[in-house]
């Protein structure tokens, strides 16, 4: 066996190819790695079925040790959180990700030009993409993506502009029921996410198709928490929103302000409430309830911003009398 070094601890199984280097095996003992970009100077293009199967044997090839370090003490990829693909990966195998339980994040280049079945199978935790554009032509992982795990999504994506979007997309839930005097099932989706997760022409998805599904996801049974982020989200990070659209998250902010600062509050996430008040203007009583709910957390510094807007607009709070 072969040892290089690297970014973070694998033991692979390669097979090298004119084209580069795929990658049949990889275990890691590390909880946070990421996969090399090249092998003895030629770049990683591909990962075979199962290759970061849990439970997988090793199959038989050349070996590599990739080390940094002292990592974990356990190599099995059953503990790994997040995974960072290499940047010239062309083609991921079936199964790739099979019982990767832990996983939650992944972070890819979008040139991935083939993905096959069932990547993602027993992948229950992961719902966080950081997907980056290369040139101007948009891949399909998205699509992908958002075809193969109906769960919550948050997806940043970083365009070849300079821009980045951020954008949810919410859970939904296939159903199949059985009928049993016809012996048959009745399949069902359950949750306002579906379109979402489907609105993509030829694979590849329009921001401006994301933003005019907003009225409809509106229309129907939603999460408040989870719309409150989506709207958020869009509006902090910005590409490719027209002000009509923008208006109309404004104004679910708006129309939900508690609920809205409160959520930044439990985030301790102080720049997002300075971003909330100058998007909307919260009423008198929600922002003397973020102000209770940021002392209660000890949030000094969004305190201070939400106290200046309490006294920029009402005067400051209502001073607090005493039956004696």
């Amino acid at each position: 066996m072969e040892t290089i070094s690297g970014v973070s601890n694998w033991r692979l199984v390669i097979r090298r190819e004119a084209a580069g280097i795929t990658i049949l095996h990889a275990v890691t003992c590390d909880k946070r790695a990421a996969l090399p970009e090249e092998l003895f100077g030629l770049p990683v293009i591909g990962l075979g079925p199962r290759a970061l199967g849990v439970g997988r044997a090793a199959p038989v090839g050349e070996e590599v040790l990739v080390t940094c370090g002292p990592g974990g003490e356990e190599w099995s990829n059953a503990e790994l959180r997040e995974l960072t693909l290499p940047a010239s990966l062309r083609r991921v195998g079936d199964y790739a990700f099979l019982n990767c339980a832990k996983l939650t994040t992944l972070r890819l280049t979008d040139g991935i030009a083939f993905w096959g079945g069932s990547c993602f199978m027993n992948c229950r935790l992961l719902n966080t993409f950081e997907i980056t554009r290369v040139g101007q032509e948009q891949g399909e992982s998205l699509a992908y993506i958002a075809d193969e795990l109906s769960c919550e999504l948050d997806v940043t994506l970083h365009l070849a502009e300079g821009e980045t979007a951020r954008l949810i997309f919410p859970e939904y839930i296939e159903l199949f029921e059985e009928n049993v005097p016809n012996h048959n099932f009745n399949y069902t989706i359950c949750g306002a996410g579906y379109p979402y997760h489907q609105c993509f022409k030829n694979k590849k998805l329009a921001l401006i198709d994301y933003d005019l599904l907003w009225p409809r996801f509106l229309s129907v049974e939603h999460d408040e928490k989870t719309a409150v982020r989506m709207a958020c989200l869009r509006l902090r990070y910005p590409a490719g929103l027209t002000d009509a659209c923008a208006e109309g998250y404004r104004k679910y902010l708006a129309d939900h302000a508690e609920l809205s600062l409160g959520q930044m509050l439990e985030a301790r996430d102080g720049r997002g409430v300075a971003f909330l008040l100058r998007e909307i203007r919260p009423g008198r009583e929600a922002l003397a309830a973020a102000c209770e709910r940021a002392r209660s957390l000890g949030a000094a510094e969004a305190l201070a911003v939400l106290l200046e807007e309490q006294h920029k607009h009402f005067g400051g709070a209502k001073r607090k009398t005493f039956d004696l």
